[in-house]
C-alpha cells in the first residue's frame, strides 16, 4: 500500500530538486491536479511534479527522491488505461525535453532512444532509412517509447511484428537504490563476469537466477501460449530458453522495478506495398469464428475488426463517415492488411486469401483496396473505436477496466459470446467489441455505473467473473494495456498463487521499499480503490451561462467528455492543441486544462484544487488556451475547451476587476464603432510613437503587436452609399450579409467582394440597416451577459430575415461559428436563435450548394496557399470552401498546419506574443513564406491574414471572395496578386508624430492646470 510522506522530508526534496537537478521541479497545485489521473478510471493526486531537461537530470531527480525515500512515478504520454501513470508519487515527466533519438544503426536496424521520445516522431526521423519502430498503438501520434515499454505497448502492427518486447533489444536502467546499467541478453560468459564482479548487480542477477531456479515449472506452464499475453511480468523472458533477457524481463513492468533511461530498440522496413481486404459479417462473433480460418491461409501485416455497433455509434455522432462508406455491406468486419515488396505481391495476396475461402472481390459483402488514400480511410474507422464509444450518443457513459482482455484466436468466438453473456447478465447493454482480432484482442467500453455504490459493486463482481471467464479460454487479462490498478488484483485469477508470489519476490528484488509506482502489479490497490468518480465523488453543482445540451446541461458532464485518450498532445496535423505544440506542457493540453476544471469541480476532499471558480491555478491553465475551438472537432469525445474557458473566466471575475484586454479587444465592436467617425485620428493615436506604447500598455495589449487598422470607410457606410435598397426578405433570391466588425471596419474589402461576387452569381444582397454583431469578443473573454444581450438585440434586427428563411451570409469564420454554435448555446431556448443557427451560412456553401444552375465562378487557374481559420475547421468545416475553388480552377494546398497562432484577441494579449508566434511558426507561417510568388494566399479569417501579414511572410493574404471578385475584371498579376486588393494604409510618419505631439500637448496643458490649481491658497 501506498504510504503518505510527511510534508517536512517532502519540503526538504523540493528544496534538493530545485538545486541539485537540471530540471522544472513543480509541486504546485496546478501542476499536481494535471497529472492526478491518466487515460484510466482512477485519480490519485502525485506529491508533485519534475521534469528533467536531460536524461542526467531524471536519474539524479530520482536519486534525490531515493534519499528523502518518497515514492517515484515514470510519465510518458499519460495514456495508460489501467491507472499504471496515476500514483502519490513524484511524477518524473520524461516527454518534453529527453525525448532525443540518440543514435541510429541502419545496418543492424537498430536505435538509441530516450524515453520521452513520441512514436510517430521516431518513425519520422526513422523515414530516411526506410525504418520503422514496428508495434503501434492506436496513440502512436501521442504515446512516448518509455510508456511503450513500461507498457509492453502493442497495436494492429503487432499483427506482423510482435509486441514491444520482442522490439527491445537492450535496457538503460537505473533501480531505486541507485544502480545504473545495460540489460539485455544474458551469454553464460557474461553472467560470470557479472558474479565475478560482485555488488550490487550481482545480487539482482543471483536473486533472479534464485526466482527462475524456484519457479521454472510453473513459469512454463502457467505462461498462456498466446500472441497477446501483457498481463504479469515477464518471468518467461528469464528461462534458459529465453537467454536469461533482463531488458525483456523488465518490459511492461510498468515502472514498479526500475527507471527506464535509455533504450535500444530493433526496427523493420517500412513496407514499400499494401492493400487491404474487407471482409463483412452478419455478427461480430462470426467474424471471430473465421478469424483461425483466415490465418490458415495467410499472414497478414493486421487483422483488425470492428461491430456494428460502433458503425452505429459512427452514423449517429456523424463521425468518420467517410470511413463507413469504404466497407462493405455488413454488420460487423474484418480489416486484413497485406504488406509486401511490390504491388503484384500484395495484390496477390489478398486475392489468393479470397480464393482459398470461397469469396469473391465482387460480393457485396467484400471491399478490395491497393490505394493508399482509401486503406487509410477504412483503418480509421477502426483506430477510432476508443474515441467513437467512449461519450456514446445516448448519454451512457462507457468506461475502461476490461477494455483489452486477449485469448487464443482459435477460441475468440467463444469468448465473446461467453462475454456477450456477461454483459447482459450486468444489464450492460450492447457494448462495442472490436479490436486486433487476428491476435485474439478484444477491445470495448461498458456502461459501468461509476458513480454509485451499487454500480461500482457491479464493477468489482464483472470485473472478477470476466477474469474467470478469459482464465477459463487460457487467455491474458490484459492483451495491451497492462495490469496497473484495474487488472492488478486479479492477477491471482489468470496465473495462482505462486506465479503471483514470484512477481512478489521479483518486485522485492529490484525495489525492496515499495517506492517504484507503489500499489501497481504487486501488492495492488483495489480495483474499486481511488476511482476517478465513485460512490464518495460529489461534485458541487453549478448554474452556468452556456446551456451544454449536449451534456445533460450539465457543465460537470461537459468536463467528463476528456476521458484521457491524449490526443491533444499530438505534434502534427488537425489543430488542436496548438499551445500545447507551443510549449509541450501537459497543464497547457486540452486534457490538462479538463483535469484542473474537473479538480475545481469539487468532487474529491483531496482535490489540489481548493477555490472553485475563483482558483488561479485553473485560470492560469486556461490562460494560453487559445480558444481555437479545434478540440470540439479532433478530440475524439468532443472536449470544447474554448467553451469551457468562456464560461470560466465568466464565473472567475464576477464582482471584480477583469484583466485590460477584457475591456479593450472584449469591447472591440464598441471602440470599432466609436473609430468609424474618425478611423484617420483613431489610427494614428494607435501607431504614434509614444502614445501607441502607452495605449499599449493601460489596454493589456502587447508591446511587440502592431494595432489593425481602420479603413477609412467601413463596409456599412460603402453599402448605404451605394443606396441599392433592400430586397424583400421573402425573394428566394435575398441573402442576407452579416457585417461582422472585422469584414465592416478593418477589411472592408472582404465584404465589397462578396457582395460582387454573390449578385454576379444571381443573389439579391441584404445588408442590415441597424448594426448587429454575434458577440464574440465578449464570449471570448467570458463576458457571457454582455454577450448574451448583444446577440438578443441583433436577433431584434433580424427578426424579419429570421422569420422569412433568409439565408444570412458570414465572412469571418470565428463569427459565423458563434452564430452556429456558440449562440444555440448561450441562448437554448429562444426559437430565434435556433433559426439564426439554421439559416446561417458560409460563403463558399452558399455559392456550392444554392447558387442557380449554370453559375461557374470565375476562373483563377492558379496556386494557392489556403489557410483554413480553426473555427471554420472546428464548426462548419471546409468542404464547400474545397469544392468552390476546385470549380474555380485552383490549385489548392489547404494547409494541415493548425492553427496560425493569433486566435483573435488571444496574440494581441499581453503576455501570449511568444507563444502567438511559436505556433504560428510550427507550420503556417513557414508555409506562407514557401509559397510561389505568383500563388494566392487565402486566409479567410481576419486573424489568420493579421497573422500572416506581421509574421514576416512578405505576403499578404486574402478572403477567398476578394480572390474570386478580383477574377471577376480579368486575369491576376503573375507576381504578388494580392496587391490588387484593397487594405487600409498605415498612418504617415506625420499623422503618427503629429498625434504625440497632440497628446503631449494635452498632457502639458493638463499637468499646469492642476499645478495652478494646488498652488492656490
Amino acid at each position: 500500500m501506498t504510504t503518505r510522506v510527511p510534508a517536512d522530508p517532502l519540503a526538504g526534496l523540493v528544496t534538493a530538486l530545485r538545486a541539485g537537478t537540471d530540471a522544472e521541479v513543480r509541486f504546485d497545485a496546478g501542476s499536481r491536479g494535471a497529472y492526478s489521473t491518466d487515460g484510466s478510471n482512477y485519480r490519485q493526486v502525485p506529491l508533485g511534479v519534475v521534469v528533467p531537461r536531460t536524461v542526467e537530470a531524471g536519474a539524479r531527480a530520482v536519486e534525490l527522491c531515493a534519499r528523502f525515500d518518497v515514492p517515484v512515478l515514470s510519465r510518458g504520454g499519460g495514456t495508460s488505461l489501467a491507472g499504471q501513470t496515476t500514483n502519490a508519487a513524484v511524477v518524473i515527466d520524461w516527454s518534453k525535453h529527453c525525448d532525443a533519438l540518440v543514435s541510429v544503426d541502419p545496418a543492424a536496424r537498430t536505435c538509441v532512444v530516450e524515453p520521452g521520445i513520441v512514436l510517430d516522431e521516431l518513425n519520422r526521423l526513422l523515414a530516411g532509412h526506410r525504418l520503422q519502430f514496428g508495434p503501434k498503438p492506436s496513440t502512436h501520434s501521442h504515446c512516448a517509447l518509455g510508456g511503450m515499454i513500461g507498457n509492453n505497448s502493442c497495436g494492429a502492427s503487432a499483427q506482423a511484428y510482435g509486441k514491444t518486447v520482442d522490439n527491445v533489444r537492450r535496457l538503460e536502467v537505473l533501480t531505486y537504490d541507485g544502480l545504473r546499467m545495460w540489460v539485455g541478453p544474458t551469454s553464460r560468459a557474461e553472467r560470470a563476469r557479472i558474479a565475478a564482479g560482485g555488488g550490487r548487480r550481482a545480487e539482482l542477477y543471483d536473486g533472479l537466477d534464485r526466482i527462475v531456479a524456484e519457479y521454472l515449472a510453473d513459469i512454463r506452464h502457467g505462461y498462456p501460449k498466446i500472441p497477446r499475453r501483457v498481463s504479469g511480468y515477464n518471468l518467461d523472458s528469464l528461462i534458459p530458453e529465453n537467454g536469461l533477457d533482463v531488458a525483456k524481463a523488465l518490459v511492461g513492468s510498468e515502472g514498479t522495478l526500475v527507471t527506464v533511461l535509455h533504450a535500444e530498440l530493433d526496427l523493420v522496413p517500412v513496407p514499400p506495398y499494401e492493400s487491404l481486404l474487407v471482409l463483412g459479417y452478419d455478427d461480430i462473433c462470426r467474424a471471430a469464428d473465421d478469424v483461425p480460418h483466415l490465418l490458415e491461409h495467410c499472414s497478414p501485416g493486421q487483422l483488425e475488426a470492428l461491430d456494428g455497433r460502433m458503425a452505429q455509434l459512427m452514423r449517429e455522432e456523424h463521425a468518420y463517415l467517410d470511413s463507413l462508406r469504404a466497407l462493405p455491406e455488413a454488420d460487423s468486419w474484418l480489416l486484413v492488411q497485406f504488406t509486401g515488396d511490390s504491388q503484384d505481391d500484395v495484390d496477390g495476396q489478398a486475392h489468393a486469401l479470397l480464393q482459398a475461402i470461397g469469396r469473391s472481390e465482387k460480393d457485396s459483402s467484400v471491399a478490395f483496396s491497393d490505394d493508399p488514400g482509401r486503406e487509410h480511410k477504412m483503418l480509421r474507422a477502426r483506430e477510432a473505436g476508443l474515441g467513437v464509444t467512449a461519450r456514446p450518443p445516448d448519454d451512457r457513459e462507457t468506461w475502461e477496466g476490461w477494455e483489452d482482455s486477449a485469448v487464443p484466436p482459435e477460441r475468440l468466438g467463444e469468448y465473446l459470446r461467453g462475454l456477450k453473456g456477461l454483459f447482459e447478465e450486468f444489464g450492460y447493454d450492447h457494448p462495442s467489441l472490436y479490436g486486433h482480432f487476428g491476435q485474439g484482442c478484444v477491445h470495448t467500453r461498458i456502461p459501468f455505473g461509476m458513480k454509485t455504490a451499487d454500480g461500482v459493486a457491479d464493477f468489482r463482481r464483472f470485473l472478477e467473473r470476466a477474469a474467470d471467464l478469459v482464465a477459463s479460454y487460457g487467455g491474458s487479462l490484459s492483451g495491451e494495456h497492462g495490469d496497473g490498478q484495474a487488472r492488478g488484483e486479479l492477477l491471482t485469477r489468470m496465473f495462482g498463487e505462486r506465479l503471483v508470489g514470484a512477481f512478489g519476490e521479483l518486485k522485492a528484488l529490484f525495489d525492496p521499499g515499495n517506492r517504484m509506482n507503489p500499489g501497481k502489479v504487486v501488492d495492488p490497490q483495489p480495483v474499486d480503490g481511488q476511482l476517478r468518480l465513485g460512490a464518495e465523488w460529489r461534485p458541487a453543482t453549478h448554474d452556468t451561462h452556456f446551456g451544454y445540451p449536449e451534456d445533460g446541461h450539465s457543465f460537470t458532464r461537459a468536463v467528463l467528455r476528456c476521458v484521457g485518450i491524449g490526443n491533444c498532445r499530438g505534434l502534427h496535423g488537425d489543430v488542436m492543441c496548438p499551445s500545447y505544440r507551443a510549449t509541450r506542457e501537459e497543464e497547457h493540453s486540452t486534457r490538462g486544462r479538463a483535469r484542473l476544471l474537473f479538480e475545481m469541480l469539487d468532487g474529491h476532499p483531496d482535490s489540489a484544487i481548493e477555490d472553485g471558480w475563483r482558483s488561479t491555478e485553473v485560470r492560469d491553465a486556461l490562460d494560453l488556451c487559445l480558444a481555437c475551438k479545434g478540440c470540439k472537432s479532433d478530440c475524439p469525445t468532443g472536449v470544447d475547451m474554448a467553451t469551457y474557458k468562456a464560461e470560466f473566466l465568466a464565473h472567475h471575475y464576477a464582482g471584480r476587476p477583469r484583466p485590460a484586454a477584457h475591456y479593450s479587444m472584449g469591447w472591440l465592436p464598441v471602440w470599432a464603432r466609436l473609430a468609424e467617425h474618425a478611423p484617420g485620428l483613431a489610427n494614428s493615436a494607435l501607431h504614434a510613437p509614444g502614445l501607441g506604447g502607452f495605449g499599449k500598455r493601460l489596454a493589456g495589449v502587447d508591446g511587440a503587436r502592431r494595432p489593425p487598422v481602420f479603413a477609412e470607410r467601413s463596409f456599412v457606410r460603402w453599402w448605404r452609399a451605394l443606396g441599392t435598397g433592400q430586397p424583400d426578405p421573402a425573394d428566394p433570391a435575398t441573402v442576407v450579409l452579416w457585417p461582422d466588425t472585422f469584414s465592416n471596419h478593418f477589411h472592408p474589402s472582404a465584404a465589397m467582394s462578396a457582395v460582387r461576387v454573390l449578385e454576379d452569381a444571381g443573389f439579391r444582397v441584404a445588408v442590415p440597416d441597424t448594426p448587429v454583431c454575434c458577440g464574440l469578443t465578449w464570449i471570448s473573454t467570458g463576458q457571457l451577459a454582455t454577450a448574451k444581450r448583444v446577440l438578443r438585440r441583433a436577433l431584434r434586427v433580424m427578426r424579419p430575415y429570421l422569420e422569412a428563411g433568409t439565408p444570412v451570409i458570414g465572412l469571418e469564420p470565428s463569427c459565423t461559428a458563434v452564430l452556429r454554435s456558440d449562440a444555440p448555446e448561450l441562448l437554448p431556448g429562444d426559437q430565434d436563435v435556433q433559426r439564426l443557427a439554421r439559416q446561417t451560412r458560409t460563403f463558399a456553401e452558399q455559392l456550392v450548394h444554392h447558387a442557380p444552375t449554370g453559375w461557374q465562378p470565375p476562373f483563377l487557374a492558379r496556386q494557392a496557399t489556403v489557410q483554413t481559420h480553426c473555427h471554420q475547421h472546428a464548426i462548419m468545416k471546409f468542404d464547400a470552401d474545397r469544392e468552390l475553388m476546385r470549380r474555380a480552377r485552383l490549385d489548392a494546398d489547404v494547409l494541415d498546419e493548425g492553427c496560425c497562432g493569433l486566435a483573435g484577441n488571444f496574440g494581441f494579449e499581453r503576455g501570449h506574443h511568444e507563444v502567438s508566434m511559436a505556433v504560428g511558426e510550427l507550420g503556417v507561417l513557414p508555409a506562407v513564406r514557401a509559397a510561389a510568388p505568383g500563388s494566392l494566399v487565402l486566409a479567410d479569417g481576419f486573424s489568420c491574414r493579421t497573422q500572416i501579414e506581421q509574421g514576416g511572410t512578405g505576403r499578404r493574404a486574402l478572403h477567398l471572395a476578394e480572390a474570386l471578385a478580383l477574377a471577376l475584371d480579368g486575369p491576376l498579376p503573375s507576381d504578388r496578386p494580392e496587391r490588387l486588393a484593397r487594405r487600409p494604409a498605415d498612418p504617415s510618419g506625420t499623422a503618427r508624430w503629429a498625434a504625440t505631439a497632440v497628446a503631449g500637448t494635452l498632457a502639458a496643458t493638463a499637468a499646469l492646470g492642476a499645478v495652478r490649481r494646488l498652488r492656490r491658497p
